[in-house]
């Protein structure tokens, strides 16, 4: 189900410099378990930022959303890819907040995406 990537960012495993890291969906801190409904693969960056937070503000509304729940909810209802594949827009209130509270569009996440995007597209297709 998780594919060997984050739920959150979409990072694949094998484009990482670290291993994912088994991610509470409902932080422990908060009251999470350690069952499996409640555990997702995350990258180290969204798992960090991720912190203890279960809700954040969505911009557009200026509401509390809940996150984005990778083990219940579908990415692409939530989220899409920016035109040029390097950025992570929020379609929903949950997906907004999660863009937000987990800075899924940090420079050093952008950066990555635009260079494996460079990296992986074949030169007939390169400028």
């Amino acid at each position: 189900m998780a594919a060997e990537r984050c739920g959150y960012c979409l990072s694949p495993q094998r484009l990482l410099p670290w291993e994912l890291e088994i991610e509470h969906i409902l932080p422990a801190a908060r009251g999470g378990s350690d069952e499996e409904e409640n555990l997702w693969l995350s990258c180290r960056s969204c798992n960090a930022f991720k912190g203890t937070q279960t809700h954040a503000r969505d911009p557009v509304t200026n509401r509390r959303a809940l996150l984005f729940n990778p083990r219940r909810q579908k990415w692409s209802r939530h989220f899409k890819w920016s035109p040029d594949g390097t950025q992570i827009i929020g379609l929903t209130a949950s997906g907004r907040a999660t863009v937000v509270a987990l800075k899924l569009n940090n420079m050093f996440s952008v950066t990555a995406r635009r260079e494996w995007i460079s990296a992986l597209r074949p030169p007939i297709l390169r400028n």
